[in-house]
């Protein structure tokens, strides 16, 4: 009789084949052309799935004004930013190594940072997994924050394609990793995570004019360690050319580090909403966000 554990075990397996083999046949092609097929196939495939209905439900929490065209023609167009993103994940190292592809809006961070630590929160927009690479422009040597997968098979596959960009450690998201990270904070280092996806155990902040749940984690550390806590975008501007572009995000001082923690992360997310308005179709509205 099979048990659980051998049948955990065989999806696992499955599952590390399928994307091993993704992997290789993606990299017999060119990048550029890796991303626009996968852009259209998710684009024509994807609409079909259960999520396609939860972003236009978010569509139509957040910007309730779009016409249902519009919001059909957004969520096709994020589709196919989501299906580019996968082509290029399993690139990385490719794209990454093309400095051509970038474009940087920087310096001003850079120089308010100066050589102390910092925390940077960016947003599943644009692509977001070569947020690093601002960092790394502007002489940084990051630490990064990922949620890993269930499955520790392609947990590694996806890890060891996006470490490289990370010099200081590509660490899992958990107690002892925010414990690191305050010490990496305040000894000068420099950290980046994505911080607009949903979390329970974090705090309600207002997000497109509704209750949202959102993670203290970025906010409280940049608080207890003095040091800035910078918002971070990448935007694509056609193919695979990107935009990375960096501001600071004004820290409250009011004796209270709880306090200061969710006001700092109510005041990212602000600017978030900004930057989603901006370019609506590149920001992933599959999320489960609000309360």
């Amino acid at each position: 009789m099979t048990t659980n554990s051998e049948l955990r075990g065989l999806r696992y397996r499955a599952e590390w084949a399928a994307l091993a083999f993704t992997l290789w046949l993606l990299r017999l092609l060119p990048p550029d052309t890796a991303s626009w097929l996968m852009g259209k196939a998710w684009r024509l495939v994807a609409p079909f799935n259960s999520r396609h209905r939860r972003a236009l439900a978010n569509l139509s929490r957040a910007i309730p004004e779009l016409s249902p065209g519009e919001k059909q023609r957004i969520a096709g167009d994020m589709w196919e930013n989501l299906g580019r993103i996968a082509a290029e994940t399993l690139q990385l190292d490719r794209i990454s190594a093309d400095a051509t592809r970038f474009d940087y809006d920087i310096d001003a961070v850079r120089e308010a940072v100066g050589d102390g630590g910092a925390v940077v929160v960016s947003l599943h927009a644009g692509n977001w997994e070569v947020t690093a690479l601002g960092g790394l422009a502007a002489g940084w040597q990051p630490a990064g924050v990922y949620q890993s997968l269930k499955n520790p098979l392609t947990d590694r596959i996806l890890y060891d394609l996006r470490a490289r960009l990370y010099p200081a450690g590509l660490l899992p998201k958990n107690h002892e990793t925010a414990r690191r990270l305050l010490t990496l904070a305040r000894s000068g280092g420099r950290t980046a995570m994505l911080a607009d996806l949903r979390d329970r155990r974090g705090g309600v902040i207002p997000f497109f004019g509704h209750d949202a749940y959102a993670t203290l984690y970025p906010a409280t550390i940049a608080r207890a360690a003095g040091v800035p806590l910078v918002a971070s975008r990448v935007i694509r501007l056609s193919g695979n050319r990107f935009r990375i572009e960096a501001r600071i995000v004004e820290m409250p001082d009011t004796g209270d580090r709880k306090a200061d923690a969710l006001e700092a992360t109510r005041r990212y997310h602000v600017l978030f909403e900004q930057w989603i308005r901006e370019y609506p179709s590149q920001w992933m509205w599959i999320m489960r966000k609000w309360v």
